[in-house]
């Protein structure tokens, strides 16, 4: 497994006689799970032999009875960036976080720090900026927190890695 793969769903307890197992996705593109694809985990090479979306479970090949099938029970699957931009389709204005994360934090062009991470709390994602070093000897914050929402981001470019917003200064600055 490279370095850049990303844990993408974790195998739960198994359900019922035939190796079925509770699947815990942990990824917005659900669709991406789907009979006949293989991903990598913590246990090697898995490749979908069943899946029900809207039960939540999930089964292998090789793994088709309850006993082969305890013996996934939370393992990791992950994917790597090329996978993932392979097996999911992004609507207009969608981004994969691996494509923001490392972009500079503009503000009225000017350099407000880079992000370096991105978290989920409740249903809104939060940008974490590490603020930049002439904000921070300006005594601003060495990092805070930008809701990615219409409200503070105006554009996005992948290409560049530059994120624009409007007013994160008055949230570094409340920070």
């Amino acid at each position: 497994m490279s370095n850049d793969a990303s844990l993408i769903a974790q195998i739960g307890r198994t359900i019922g006689l035939w190796g079925d197992l509770k699947f815990h996705i942990h990824t917005d593109f659900s669709e991406q799970f789907q009979v006949g694809k293989t991903y990598k985990s913590s246990r090697g090479d898995l490749t979908i032999s069943d899946i029900n979306h809207k039960r939540g479970t999930i089964r292998f090949i090789g793994y088709e009875s309850i006993d082969s099938a305890k013996k996934l029970t939370n393992v990791k699957i992950f994917a790597d960036e090329d996978q993932t931009r392979k097996n999911c389709d992004l609507k207009d204005g969608e981004y994969f976080w691996f494509d923001i994360i490392g972009s500079t934090l503009k503000q009225d062009d000017e350099i407000v720090g880079e992000i370096t991470d991105i978290q989920r709390m409740a249903d809104t994602d939060y940008l974490v900026i590490k603020t930049d070093e002439a904000l921070v000897k300006q005594e601003f914050s060495t990092s805070f927190l930008l809701p990615y929402i219409d409200r503070y981001i105006v554009s996005v470019d992948v290409e560049n890695k530059i994120v624009s917003a409007k007013d994160a200064k008055d949230i570094l600055e409340a920070s």
